[in-house]
């Protein structure tokens, strides 16, 4: 995959990381304790460090789910392996990974999933 586009996917997946947090912490007055003596520039690492329980207990599963799934993908981008499937290994089209930056299947994959899951 493009440096550039990879690069792109990781900037969106970082504001993504960042703003899911904003929102915990306007929500969520336990959040928002833990984080205002923060330095702001370390909020994008927030979900990644266990800083305290009050702050999971703070999270929603959706959210959390998100946030793993970002962290995940974020991993991948490290590892060189982002934008394939984790599945098949097939590259994931960049319109899906557009509109889901986290997705860990391709199209395919993610349906067959979803159809065994039901």
């Amino acid at each position: 995959m493009d440096k550039t586009v990879v690069e792109r996917m990781k900037q969106s997946l970082m504001d993504l990381k960042s703003e899911i947090i904003s929102n915990l912490v306007a929500s969520n007055e336990d959040f928002k304790e833990i984080v205002e003596g923060m330095d702001p520039k370390d909020l994008a690492d927030i979900a990644s460090d266990d800083i305290d329980r009050k702050m999971i207990e703070a999270l929603g599963s959706q959210e959390l789910k998100r946030l793993k799934l970002i962290d995940s993908a974020l991993t991948r981008i490290e590892q060189g392996k982002y934008g394939l499937c984790v599945k098949c290994g097939k590259k994931i089209p960049l319109d899906r990974l557009e509109a889901i930056p986290y997705a860990l299947m391709c199209i395919d994959c993610k349906t067959a999933d979803e159809r065994r899951n039901r």
